[in-house]
């Protein structure tokens, strides 16, 4: 009797380890979103000096924070500030760690299920691995779409990306004005599976993400904010001004 006591506490040991070990991911797809940071600042009356893609952040297309009681510590990823400073910089306040405390609670908690992303320091690097690894400035730069007072169309853009990669991005704009018949570029949305293997981005796992984020960026009392950019209007890729 005693050994089939014994057998049955490790029976349910192990059940138990299974069960923590099987847990299902909430999330299917990784979404880095990349801001162009002078359509940004021209939103936020910032003053922009940066003349490249940044990281806007790595998100998981379902849940936001996830886990309010694993705090923000940027010693974790002491070894990754130089990086971050430059590729992941808050526009609004550069000497402040609060955009990368606002990711890490509101994305990179959710994101954690995942083994591959289960630390600050493997989510925050996995970031700048994957940002450095699809390099968005260059690709643009290579089929000369670069910033300029002339306009682009959608499709010059969407192709020059898409056929790049070979997956459909999402690229998102500041709608025109009132008077206005020129929509501004602001974020282009790069997504991986759970593999980090690039796919398709789908409207449906995204606009929520893009949404959330942008409210924080932006005060919700200003009109404008990013949206699918219209395929049919001119696209305004702004300078530095």
């Amino acid at each position: 009797m005693r050994h089939c006591s014994a057998f049955l506490v490790c029976l349910a040991a192990a059940l138990s380890s299974a069960i923590v070990i099987s847990h299902p991911h909430t999330w299917t797809k990784l979404i880095l979103t990349h801001q162009w940071p002078t359509t940004f600042c021209g939103v936020e009356h910032c003053h922009p000096n940066i003349s490249y893609w940044t990281l806007h952040g790595l998100w998981p297309d379902k849940g936001n924070d996830c886990n309010s009681s694993w705090h923000f510590n940027s010693s974790q990823i002491e070894d990754l500030l130089p990086d971050m400073e430059k590729s992941w910089p808050d526009l609004l306040h550069p000497a402040s760690c609060s955009f990368w405390k606002y990711e890490w609670h509101k994305h990179g908690t959710c994101a954690a299920t995942a083994d591959s992303l289960n630390s600050q320091h493997k989510y925050f690097s996995k970031a700048l691995e994957l940002y450095h690894k699809v390099d968005l400035n260059s690709v643009l730069r290579k089929f000369d779409i670069t910033p300029s007072e002339k306009y682009f169309t959608f499709s010059q853009i969407e192709g020059a990306i898409e056929n790049f990669y070979g997956v459909k991005v999402k690229i998102q704009c500041i709608p025109p004005s009132k008077n206005d018949d020129i929509q501004i570029l602001g974020q282009i949305e790069i997504c991986f599976d759970l593999d980090f293997t690039l796919m398709d981005c789908e409207k449906q796992f995204t606009m929520e993400a893009s949404k959330g984020d942008w409210d924080y960026r932006v005060a919700v009392d200003k009109a404008s904010e990013f949206s699918v950019c219209d395929h049919n209007m001119p696209v305004y890729y702004p300078p530095l001004p």
